[in-house]
């Protein structure tokens, strides 16, 4: 861990730290609030919100775990994270393996099927690892004593308990990563209820079990973000010095709103042929000597839907090209 994350898990423990970690949830004014507005607003059981809640942790190592996430990390060691050869052979064997359902994920909703399998190798190595925490301990705490994100997470518990409810869950026995996110997707509760597919056509959403479910709905959530069939995702780019982003807390745009040609202008030139009139969004990675520049299209954005960092999407792209079968096809 670096000096930068001790200072911030440090700081994590003591602003997060103390009477709140002591208590169990459903002994806290906040957390009563919270049920009662479950019970107001969608109709839920008081007493059984009291058990669930009686039973839920406040975890300090999911506190330690959100101020150090993988997309903090410089490029070239996320990319020697997920990048990998044990990942890449995986990854094949899951394309030949599940070939039948990916083409057919394929043919319903543009997505390539290396693509989807990428995201899978990327959120839970092919469905194999899906998360060692409570998702009821990690969205409560998240939920209710980690400020920067309260709103979000706290959203994410009341998309999770109503899930539960949909899906006939029990919420105490479900685990998933730090922030949430469950099954061999990794989806959060609100995109398990708005894009999830039942891809196998038995009647339930299952994407804690089932590889079908899984490939269906993550191809479901690329197109409704926007995917565009047989279009290209990211293009190598040079820049001129003033082109280029500042680096470090610096927000990224990913959104292409400005055509090649605007870009040229700006210093910014594809090292492939693109059209002027393709709109793209220029950011830059952090290799070990300096920076690698990139011309982002439609689909590299859609991807980063998934997840907003362009270290997740540039994984998933070049993770795609090297299990695709004829991988030298792929730009």
């Amino acid at each position: 861990m670096t000096t930068h994350f001790r200072l911030l898990s440090a700081l994590a423990g003591l602003l997060f730290s103390g009477a709140t970690l002591a208590q169990t949830p459903d002994q806290r004014g906040d957390v009563q609030g919270f049920i009662q507005d479950m019970v107001e607003k969608h109709q839920f059981n008081p007493r059984s919100l009291q058990q669930i809640f009686a039973q839920t942790e406040i975890r300090q190592d999911i506190l330690d775990a959100v101020v150090r996430p993988y997309e903090a990390k410089p490029w070239f060691k996320y990319q020697s994270i997920f990048v990998t050869d044990s990942r890449i052979a995986e990854g094949k064997a899951y394309l030949k393996q599940h070939q039948t359902t990916l083409k057919r994920a394929e043919q319903k909703y543009g997505v390539p099927a290396e693509i989807i399998t990428a995201i899978l190798g990327v959120e839970s190595r092919y469905g194999r690892y899906k998360g060692k925490f409570r998702l009821m301990d990690s969205l409560t705490t998240l939920g209710f004593d980690y400020p920067p994100r309260r709103k979000f997470y706290r959203n994410e518990l009341e998309q999770f308990l109503l899930l539960s409810r949909e899906e006939k869950l029990d919420p105490l026995s479900l685990t998933g990563s730090y922030a949430g996110a469950m099954g061999k997707a990794q989806f959060i509760s609100s995109s398990y209820r708005h894009y999830a597919v039942d891809f196998d056509g038995d009647d339930v959403r299952d994407l804690l079990h089932s590889d079908a479910d899984a490939i269906g709905s993550i191809a479901s959530y690329l197109k409704r973000h926007g995917w565009q069939r047989d279009e290209q995702i990211v293009y190598p780019a040079s820049a001129a010095q003033t082109a280029a982003p500042k680096t470090g807390k610096a927000k990224y745009r990913l959104k292409p709103t400005q055509t090649v040609a605007q870009w040229r202008a700006q210093g910014v030139k594809p090292l492939s042929p693109l059209a002027d009139e393709m709109k793209a969004a220029f950011f830059s990675l952090k290799t070990e000597h300096g920076h690698s520049h990139w011309l982002g299209l439609k689909n590299f954005y859609a991807i980063t839907r998934y997840n907003h960092s362009p270290l997740y999407a540039m994984a998933v792209v070049q993770l795609a090209q090297a299990i695709k079968p004829d991988a030298s096809a792929h730009k």
